[in-house]
Order: C-alpha cells, then structure tokens, then sequence
C-alpha cells in the first residue's frame, strides 16, 4: 500500500535509483534552490541534502519533478481512484469491470481519518523553535525563507471537526520583516481559498482561528493540500484515498488534531483582524509578489519526528515541480469536468503562462442547430459557467472553442488551440470582457491587489481566414516601433518602446500605432499582434510568448485593435486585435537568480564534482 510517512518514501526511491543523496554542504540560502531547479528542469531524480549547512535537519527536494516519479509513489492507490473516477462519469464501468470494482468499497474506509493516541504520535516526540527549522530562501529579494510545500489544517469554527476542516498549502513566511522571532510566522493565502471560509467565521464569532501547520508525512497529505477539490470536502478524505490508508491524527487537549506521521507540526492561531507585512517572494508567475498586508499565526509549540526531514521545492516561472503537480491532478480528475460543467469537453489552465492568466477549454456548440449559423451562443453559458467554478475562476484569459469544428483538437496543445481559435475568431462579435473583477492575487497586471478584467475569446464556425505562414516582405511601421516577427502562426510580435502606463489608462502611442495601420494597412494572415519589451525573445518559443503576453497584460486597459469601434457596450475590432504585452511600470519585477550563487552551484556539476551528472 501507499507510504504513511516520509522516511519510507525517501528509502523506496532511493532503492529504485530514484534519490540521489547529496552529501556536500549546500546552503539553503540561494543554493539549494538553484540546485533544485536546475535538476528539475534535467529531468533528475529526487535529491537528499544531507548536509544543508547550518540546518540539523536533512532536506528533500524534488520529489515530485517528474511525473513519472509521481506517479510511481502514488502507483498502488491509482488504479483504484481512476475506477472512482470512471464510475462517477459512467456508472456502467462498475458492471463492466466487477472485479476490479470490489476494491472500491475498502477504499472507501480510508475516507475517514483515524485517531490515535498522542503518545505514540512519532510527529509529536520533540520539540524544537521556529529559528530551527532550515531557512530555505529561493530567490535573491526574497523577504525572508519560507515553506514551500505547507499543509495547513484548520477547522470551521462554526462546526468543529474533520468533515468541516480544510487542509491547503498557503505561503507560511517563517522569518524577517516585522515578525516576531520564534513567536510568528506569516500567513499569505490567495482569494478563493478554503481557509478563507474558516477565517471569515472567526472574525465574525470574533475569536482566534487555530491552525496547524504540517511540513511532510505521508506524500498524499502534499498532494491532498494542492487539490482543488469540491468545498466541503475534506482534504483529509482524500489523503486517505490517494495514501491507501486512513490518515492518523492524534488530538492534542484543546488543540486541533495533528498528523501523526508528519515530520514537522507548528501549532498557532491567528488573531481574528491583526495583520502584518508579508513578501515579498517569487511565486508562479514568474514575478515577484510584493509586500502586502497579510494574517499571521501566533506560535505556540514546533514539534518534530527524530527522524524529520524537511521537503522543499521553489516556486518560480514555470516550469517547475509544481507543474507536476498541476498534470497529476489533471490525470486523476480531468474525467469529471464534463460532469461539473455540462457541455464542457476539457479544460486547461496553462502552465507555462502562470497557470491562471490564461485558461483554454473545448465545449460544444449544439444551440439553434436549425438556422445552418454556427457562431459562439452555448460557448458563452459554459464560459460563464467556468468562470464561476472554483479556482477556475481566478483565470484572466479564457479561450473556448467548439469541439465540433475540430473533434481531433488536443487541449494540451496550446499552440493548435492558439491557432484553431485565430482562424475562426470575429474580433467584432466574439470578445466578452469583465471588468472591474476579481483576479489571481499573484497577478500585478490588473487595478490592483486581487483587482483586475477579465476577458472570454470564443470561437465557433467555419474558418474564416488562413493564418500567415512566414514574416511578410513589408509591415508598415510608425516611428518607435521595430522588430517585427513572427512568434506563431498568425501572431506578430513588435517591439516598442519602454511603456510608461499607469494604472487603469491605456497608452496613446498604441492607440496611434492602430490609426496608423487603420490608414496604412496590415498584411492578411496577421489577426494577433503583441506589443512586447524583446521581441526575439518572445518569438523564440511558445512559451516565451504565451508567458509575455498574458502575464503582462490587463484586458480591459491592455486590448487595443486597427478600426476598433463600440456598439452599445460592446467593443470589437475590424483588423487584427492588438496585446499590449510589454512591462508597465507598477508591474512586479521579474526572477533572475543571483549571478554567483549560479557560478557556484555550476562548478559543482563540473566534472568531478558532488553534482555532476545531475544537469
């Protein structure tokens, strides 16, 4: 069955040839890090720092940078999720496949966690201090180190119990700024998320939320904490099934229960209105999030296992070990979407643009299939529908496309849907914007914190223009503005000149540059033009480009287009659709590792050294 802590995972992959052990001093501060994500970008296996300088405990890094190894710790539970899967999308599989359906009911067991005794709790047997836990900093303008991989558990105030708590992985700064040391630790969680519920109830009874902070155990409590699951379903249950056992808790008196095969637990609370500086620290995005208001836990006891070992991973532009994640939990869920949001065939929000700035999803367009029209009317329900599902609501960008016009169309392939869409998109009719909205609080394109647009891109029918192939001979320019090329089909990257924008205004000189090919023209096949900082960067990859253009633009101040006009309401363009994708001065820095923290970790890897071979 699955692992029930840590310490068997770590000792199953090593077996496997899946851990490498690191035995060399390595400093959390910065090195760690750059060593973890240039492992995770070779592909490398698992890394045990046994020597992370100035820290007692032993660090792992990288356990879930491949999905393969992920899917190798979790292979014993797997086939038994995927049949739930299936019986909850067609009931049938369950006579099909009676056999293999006659697990289902154990695994049931394993919804409900199991208590045991404090005594024998191996996560309770020390006790240690804040200033002991290992200070894993990532990024050079980092506020201080923090826990990356988090499972914080709290309970509704209203209802106490497991059937009413939640279990997320929330930023937990462990020192720096204003925090009192050994006494707090930060506390940043984004909008729409479940502690959120629990905290609300708090302040309303006006009284102290308590939390528990769990660092490692059994890996399905990691994964448990990052699923986006239904609310009020306990993240607890589904550790149990993913884990192939129930979850041992152990009660503390007057305290929440602790996970018993954790290898850390902080016991706190947090004040019902205080607040106190957070950040700032690189995160999906790409960027730095700033330093911003944010609840703290006030620290009562750190405990530990005597075998703990702390896992960590960094967070930074993606790429990175979470994407793992994110795929993971595609594979075990993705199934279900057409049964959340009828009409939906799929739907992913895309990695390497951040995760929530940009959402692609593949519907079905069976409205009015009499009048022999085929334009985007159902596309429009099951967008709204999406956007206010969960965490999908937190996209920015929504590209939606009818399965009919393509049933071959692979949702994973950003660039085919980027261009299926493209061929077929009316910029007059088929953009539905947002505004004044809520956002991902990592996002620093929009108003504000957590204040942003939102905009639908829908597309249903028969092609309506062939995409440009190559650059064309000529593209009139105004002055300012150079570098044209073509990132993708039918997408034109520009370069222009540093943006001095500020918040919620749109710029004159774009506003000029579509007057000017409103007059002069644009070559056919050219329906998406991105402004952008370096254009040969963003025409280098897909990636470079889906990253530039919907991370650094806002769609209400940040869409422009040549002949663009209002009617009512509604906003459209007769040419090609103009992103200004370059950086705005209130945008958020983005992360650049530190120069000679990357020469030290690369002569490591040199020949001979206790890296080399792993990148």
């Amino acid at each position: 069955m699955g692992y029930r802590n840590l310490q068997s995972c770590v000792a199953d992959l090593e077996r496997h040839g899946m851990l490498r052990r690191i035995d060399h001093p390595v400093d959390p501060y910065l090195e760690a890090g750059e060593i973890q994500r240039r492992v995770y970008q070779a592909g490398g296996p698992a890394l045990l720092f046994t020597n992370p300088g100035t820290s007692r405990f032993p660090l792992l890094a990288n356990l879930f940078g491949t999905l393969e190894r992920t899917r190798f710790i979790f292979r014993d539970t797997l086939p038994t999720i995927e049949r739930m899967v299936a019986a909850k999308v067609n009931p049938l599989s369950l006579v099909k496949d009676p056999l293999g359906s006659l697990s289902l009911p154990a695994a049931a067991l394993h919804l409900l966690p199991k208590q045991v005794s404090s005594a024998i709790a191996p996560a309770l047997s020390c006790r240690s201090s804040l200033s002991s836990l290992p200070a894993i900093t990532s990024w050079p303008m980092d506020g201080g180190p923090f826990i990356t991989l988090p499972q914080v558990y709290s309970e509704s105030p209203l209802r106490a119990g497991f059937a009413k708590s939640n279990l997320g992985m929330y930023r937990v700064q462990l020192a720096g700024n204003r925090y009192q040391a050994d006494c707090q630790v930060g506390m940043h969680y984004q909008i729409h998320r479940g502690i959120g519920v629990h905290h609300s109830e708090a302040i309303a009874r006006g009284e102290r939320l308590r939390v528990n902070i769990f660092v490692g155990g059994a890996p399905a409590m990691t994964v448990a904490a990052v699923m986006p699951l239904p609310e009020g379903m306990p993240e607890l249950s589904f550790a149990g099934l993913l884990a192939g056992h129930r979850i041992e808790m152990a009660t503390l008196p007057g305290q929440l229960p602790v996970a018993a095969q954790a290898d850390f637990c902080i016991v706190g609370s947090i004040d019902p209105q205080a607040t106190l500086p957070e950040g700032p620290f690189g995160d999906h995005l790409g960027y730095y999030s700033l330093c911003h208001e944010f609840p703290f836990v006030e620290v009562e006891a750190v405990y530990h296992r005597p075998d703990a070992v702390w896992p960590f991973t960094t967070v930074g532009r993606p790429p990175q070990e979470d994407t793992s994640f994110g795929t993971f939990i595609h594979e075990l869920t993705g199934g279900l979407i057409p049964t959340v949001l009828p009409g939906v065939r799929a739907v992913h929000a895309v990695d390497c643009a951040g995760v929530h700035p940009l959402l692609l999803a593949i519907g079905s367009e069976r409205y009015t299939p009499w009048d022999g029209v085929r334009r985007p009317m159902e596309l429009l329900t099951q967008a709204n529908a999406i956007l206010g599902q969960g965490q999908l609501s937190l996209a920015k960008y929504l590209l939606i496309v009818a399965e009919e016009d393509n049933p071959a169309l692979d949702i994973h392939d950003a660039g085919a849907v980027l261009q299926h869409l493209l061929e077929r998109i009316n910029w007059q009719r088929d953009l539905h914007f947002q505004t004044s909205t809520t956002i991902d609080t990592l996002d620093y394109s929009g108003d504000g914190l957590n204040r942003g647009s939102k905009l639908v891109m829908a597309a249903a029918g028969p092609q309506l223009r062939r995409l440009a192939t190559e650059l064309p001979s000529h593209i009139a320019l105004p002055d300012g503005w150079n570098r044209p090329l073509l990132a993708q089909l039918g997408v034109l990257v520009l370069q222009g000149p540093a943006s001095n924008q500020a918040r919620g205004e749109s710029d004159p000189a774009v506003e000029a540059l579509c007057r000017f090919w409103d007059d002069a023209g644009v070559p056919d096949g050219l329906p998406l033009v991105v402004l952008v900082d370096d254009s040969p960067f963003c025409a280098m990859n897909l990636d470079n480009l889906l990253w530039v253009t919907f991370t650094r633009s806002n769609p209400s101040c940040d869409l422009y287009g040549v002949g663009a006009r209002r009617q009512g309401q509604h906003w459209g363009c007769r040419g090609p659709l103009v992103i200004d994708a370059r950086r705005k001065p209130f945008h958020a820095p983005p992360l650049e590792s530190d120069p000679s923290v990357v020469r030290r970790v690369e002569s490591l890897a040199a020949a001979g050294g206790p890296l080399h071979g792993l990148f």
